[in-house]
């Protein structure tokens, strides 16, 4: 059997740090959380279920405060929880199980991140797998019979545990404003953040977050060293920035860039709702039917559903249309 340290970072979660630890506490072997500081009683909570409370300061950097409380681990294997997951009783012996039985060679064990949709969650997937029990020292280990080498890439495993998420309320709004804030002090974001921005904007942002972030996905959009997806995500959000404040030249100098390659979902979708705008019903029908039925999405699934199917049912109800209209509406439907 394996040992476990569950590390948390929290800040003013009263409300729900009780149902997540409750759910877990007797699953691991230490417990390890860092407040950031929390003005409610949320330390009080966490005081109950163990003696390793700290205090850190808050520095803007998520990634700071989780490499703080992993180095106060001590068990073999750190377990990373927030403090809106829930473990359900079925999960919660599926993670005895697995806790029981894993093989001393696995450094990271992943579990589905379930429920990401019925909140609002800036997410795509009602369920993905996430990386959430590491191994807290790597053994490096010489591979090959000839030409030896240490083996880099760790050992995963994809357990059937599922964590339900159970948000109080949406991050959208912070994360965005992180995110503008390291933009205008210059920071470059890696490719995997690009795309986190973007697809963070297209699913929760609205007219102001848009406009903050207008200026650095138009520079992006012009970045050779970016690679093509990257380019395609700049070129959405820059299009519907520029939609969203009216300037329709550079709402076309951006869609277009991306008709001119391989059309996605999202700017499809921003050409309907440009037509829309126009009341030029028959042409925005046309790109809301190509959102749905005649390409991808790349950053958010509801350009290509739910938000395109409503503009489908608009755009034939104001051409009195109504059959035409019910027909999408019944797609509407079944999408939800």
């Amino acid at each position: 059997m394996i040992t476990i340290s569950l590390c948390m970072i929290v800040k003013n979660e009263e409300k729900i740090l009780e149902r997540c630890l409750g759910s877990i506490a007797d699953l691991v072997d230490e417990i390890i959380i860092a407040d950031t500081g929390s003005t409610d009683a949320t330390k009080e909570i966490a005081g109950r279920y163990t003696e390793h409370v700290y205090d850190f300061q808050w520095v803007d950097d998520f990634s700071a405060a989780r490499n703080f409380v992993f180095s106060k681990a001590t068990m073999e294997y750190i377990y990373s929880a927030d403090a809106d997951e829930v473990l359900s009783p079925e999960n919660r012996e599926r993670f005895r199980l697995m806790k029981d039985t894993l093989l001393p060679d696995i450094e990271i064990v992943q579990m589905k991140y379930g429920n990401q949709l019925q909140f609002g969650t800036v997410y795509n997937y009602d369920e993905e797998y996430r990386p959430k029990l590491f191994r807290r020292k790597r053994d490096f280990l010489w591979e090959e019979p000839i030409h030896e080498m240490v083996r880099l890439t760790p050992v995963v495993y994809d357990s059937d545990i599922v964590i339900t998420h159970l948000p109080e309320e949406s991050h959208a709004k912070r994360d965005l404003a992180a995110f503008h804030r390291h933009c205008r002090e210059g920071c470059r974001l890696s490719r995997r953040l690009h795309g986190m921005y973007a697809r963070e904007l297209m699913l929760a942002g609205d007219a102001e977050d848009f406009a903050q972030a207008a200026a650095f996905f138009q520079a992006s959009a012009a970045d050779a060293h970016r690679d093509e997806e990257e380019l395609k995500q700049a070129c959405c959000i820059a299009a519907k920035a520029a939609r969203l404040a009216g300037n329709t030249i550079l709402f076309f100098k951006y869609t277009c860039k991306v008709i001119a390659g391989e059309a996605c979902s999202e700017i499809c979708c921003e050409m309907g709702h440009f037509y829309e705008e126009q009341k030029d019903w028959e042409e925005a029908a046309v790109w809301y039917y190509n959102a749905v039925y005649e390409t991808q999405p790349i950053l958010s699934i509801h350009t290509g559903g739910r938000e395109s199917l409503e503009g489908l049912v608009r755009c034939y109800e104001a051409m009195n249309s109504p059959e035409q209209a019910q027909v999408y509406r019944e797609e509407l439907r079944k999408s939800y």
